[in-house]
């Protein structure tokens, strides 16, 4: 009887362990070095100075990109947007989410909101002088280029494809890859705010 009782929390250990899904894994990329953000002034949606040094959230989710982009950006949005509603009201409270333009010729404060409301709109939205944006972009390990001509006139932009995870010190110590899902970003985003 006493080993029977022994064994069984033993046997629920081990099924437990067998079930455990893969949301329960970190799925971002923890760094060694993690980048520092500079304090470089950009301009937000409404037309405010807005400077990625001067968030107050204990999380800041940051993606460069911009609103012409055909594929990855608007996934990525859209993922967050859900990622966010898949948190409980206290996490959500210590988030923001952050997208840069990478095309500020195209992306002005009115188109960025217009988009970025499709997605959530309590997401904020930066633009500014190409230079600032490109200085900003390095300092946090997303490359970012003017990309080849388009049939249409138009242009692409070729940009880093990582979301930026910061945290209220304005250091970037984990990054999500393009294809981490809405659930596996709502379970980081606990985790780290846990």
């Amino acid at each position: 009887m006493v080993v029977l009782l022994l064994v069984a929390p033993l046997v629920g250990l081990l099924l437990a362990g067998c079930a455990k899904s893969s949301a329960s894994t970190f799925a971002g990329d923890v760094l060694h070095q993690p980048y520092h953000v500079p304090d470089t002034a950009l301009t937000d949606t409404s037309g405010a100075t807005y400077s990625l040094a001067g968030t107050v959230k204990r999380l800041t989710l940051v993606f460069f990109g911009y609103t012409h982009c055909p594929d990855e950006c608007p996934t990525t949005m859209a993922t967050l947007a859900s990622a966010m509603h898949q948190l409980d009201a206290a996490d959500r409270a210590d988030v923001q989410v952050v997208f840069v333009t990478t095309d500020p010729a195209r992306d002005t404060g009115p188109v960025i909101r217009r988009w970025l409301d499709r997605f959530d709109p309590d997401f904020t939205g930066l633009t500014g002088p190409l230079p600032a944006i490109l200085k900003i972009a390095r300092r946090v390990g997303v490359p970012v280029e003017k990309g080849k001509r388009l049939p249409s006139g138009g242009y692409d932009m070729t940009h880093g494809t990582q979301v930026l995870g910061m945290n209220g010190s304005h250091d970037v110590p984990v990054v999500w890859t393009l294809g981490t899902t809405a659930p596996e970003f709502a379970h980081d985003i606990h985790q780290l705010l846990s």
